[in-house]
């Protein structure tokens, strides 16, 4: 229950902040997927020319003719690109996050990301051979997601000292970040511009989406509400974090419960102390009332921290290495069964990308109502392992040019509802392991416990990215 000086967030200001940075750190991820088809068609070689294939009359996710074919095996490099540097730079970010400050880390990260963005809006009007188009697209992928691993261990540390609501509103807006992304390629494709004026309007957005999120981390520590819960973080971090006598466990005037004079005991792993020689743990910001002396907090320890949250770190594993196994490098390859070529051309963003996104930000705005199971920890690793089942069925869907598995859901409804349940789960888990983590540590725990929880965040998905090579083989 906050206290009575708390102050209160007015209009909601701070918990829309948070859900516009939670927005800006995956809109990079989510515009790179989604453009998959522009990029594709950029990247074609043999007897077509990049400027042949329109990603406006292509239908996004059919394979290329055989003189076209992906040789770049783009979704699989793009996926393993992007997760490899954010799980080293998140792991860099855990161990450093206290030598360098937030404010450095998270408005450089934000401007790092601007900086790529713009080359990649700059490089639709350039010609260049497919190769060095290649080259220089993965490279920034992998500048872009380096960043973005910073950016957000960055902002799930200050999340952790605000209350619940506002981690989960940050993590609702990275799930509006892929539908986000999905609406603006939709909207691109209808415009019935030229190719090249299609991909310039695409990748502008994301620019003006990271400049918005700049604006809005410059202008948070202005909110009384926000410098209130970034101070109290600041203290955790200070000598003055104090440990305390709580009220009550001193006997009035010095004595005994029994009115007599002798010191009350404690029994601590097996030795009798005096009570004095107790240390109990305060809240911020109160003072020892004995004799007004300050204890800093023990320093965490990233092991000490895991042992505590190990069970939602192998969750978030286990959530991101099932997802980004085939999303997208196997579902962006389902067609349309249908014969209408109007819904074959949009069926990829609609139904690969769009619903992925609606569903997993409804998923991850779900926590915000309940957080099952919240009170047995130990039966979310089974559940979200059931999430494997998945993997076979969208396997099975209508992939063309297959040449082990078959192919056993051909309609559209069925690979529509694989990815409702897919996305659904993804979003849920996701949001219901990064919430509940920092409710397993002490206060001044809570940011390293972010950090950790991103690295294991960002594991899965390199896990993932790999086990995407392997299932493609296996079709």
């Amino acid at each position: 229950m906050a206290s009575q000086g708390t102050p209160k967030d007015s209009f909601h200001c701070v918990a829309i902040i948070f859900f516009l940075l939670g927005l800006g750190t995956l809109l990079p991820w989510n515009f790179f997927i989604t453009a998959i088809p522009y990029f594709q068609s950029r990247l074609v070689v043999g007897n077509c020319s990049a400027g042949e294939e329109d990603w406006n009359r292509t239908a996004p996710g059919l394979e290329p003719a055989s003189h076209c074919s992906d040789d770049f095996n783009f979704s699989n490099w793009l996926a393993l690109l992007s997760q490899l540097p954010l799980l080293l730079f998140t792991l860099l970010n855990s161990l450093l996050y206290q030598c360098i400050p937030d404010k450095v880390r998270i408005l450089g990260s934000l401007l790092g990301i601007l900086f790529l963005f713009s080359l990649t809006a700059t490089l639709v009007r350039v010609e260049m051979a497919p190769q060095s188009f290649f080259s220089i697209t993965m490279a920034s992928v992998w500048f872009i997601n380096s960043f973005c691993a910073v950016l957000q261990g960055s902002l799930f540390g200050q999340l952790g000292s605000f209350p619940q609501n506002y981690s989960t509103l940050f993590l609702s807006g990275q799930g509006m970040a892929g539908s986000f992304a999905a609406i603006a390629m939709l909207l691109s494709m209808a415009s019935g511009a030229d190719a090249q004026t299609s991909a310039l309007s695409y990748f502008v957005t994301p620019c003006v989406g990271t400049l918005i999120s700049i604006i809005c981390y410059l202008f948070l520590p202005h909110k009384d509400f926000a410098r209130h819960y970034l101070n109290r973080k600041r203290q955790e971090e200070e000598p003055g974090w104090e440990l305390e006598t709580k009220t009550g466990l001193l006997p009035p005037e010095g004595g005994a419960p029994d009115g007599s004079k002798e010191e009350p005991l404690h029994v601590s792993n097996g030795k009798v102390l005096a009570l004095e020689q107790v240390e109990v743990k305060c809240p911020p910001g109160m003072m020892n009332k004995s004799n007004g002396a300050g204890l800093a907090p023990p320093k965490p320890s990233a092991l000490g921290v895991l042992r505590k949250i190990w069970q939602l770190a192998l969750c978030i594993v286990m959530v991101f290495s099932v997802t980004l196994s085939v999303f997208p490098a196997i579902t962006a390859r389902v067609v349309s069964a249908s014969q209408n070529e109007t819904w074959r051309k949009f069926f990829t963003p609609v139904c690969c990308f769009l619903v992925f996104n609606l569903m997993d930000w409804l998923g991850r705005s779900a926590t915000s109502y309940f957080l099952w199971p919240q009170k047995h920890l130990r039966l979310l690793p089974a559940v979200v392992g059931l999430r494997l089942l998945l993997l076979p069925l969208l396997l099975l869907c209508n992939v063309p040019s297959r040449s082990y598995l078959p192919m056993l859901f051909q309609q559209d409804a069925w690979f529509v509802l694989f990815m409702v349940v897919f996305s659904l789960s993804n979003g849920y888990f996701v949001s219901l392991t990064m919430c509940l983590a920092p409710r397993q540590v002490q206060p001044h725990e809570r940011e390293l416990a972010g950090a950790v929880m991103t690295f294991f965040l960002a594991l899965g998905l390199s896990c993932g990215a790999g086990l995407s090579f392997v299932l493609r083989a296996l079709l």
